[in-house]
């Protein structure tokens, strides 16, 4: 009897986990970091500078180019972490966090779509180059 009380509880639970996805703080102290809530509720920061330097230069180029998430737009890639590459239809996609990785799978056309938009504005707001 008491196993058929707490399965509802769960469903509840795992349903709102998987709806969360990432966590989005529009706050940034500066261009190079992003603070985030930890766990214990004290704000950590990440350097998204030093994200990016953990991965290989042509993937480094390519998070500078696209700069924000595909899925969640108002996260920096490495606010959240080493930024996660996907290959979308043989294109390189990144995403901010773990919880992005199926909703850009989910439909191509609109994530390829969304890296070319965000790659349009990087670029036009550095022109030059």
């Amino acid at each position: 009897m008491t196993s058929f009380r707490l399965f509802p509880a769960s469903v509840v639970l795992i349903a709102v986990t998987a709806m969360a996805g990432c966590s989005t703080n529009k706050e940034a102290p500066n261009p190079t970091s992003q603070s985030s809530p930890a766990k214990s509720g004290s704000p950590v920061t990440v350097d998204v500078t030093a994200m990016r330097a953990k991965l290989d230069p042509a993937d480094k180029a390519l998070v500078e180019a696209q700069e924000w998430c595909v899925i969640s737009s108002d996260e920096r890639l490495g606010s959240m972490g080493v930024p996660i590459k996907l290959d979308i239809k043989g294109q390189p996609v990144f995403v901010c966090c773990k919880g992005c990785v199926k909703k850009a799978e989910a439909n191509p056309e609109k994530t390829l779509a969304k890296v070319a938009e965000l790659k349009a504005k990087k670029a036009a707001k550095q022109p030059g180059l």
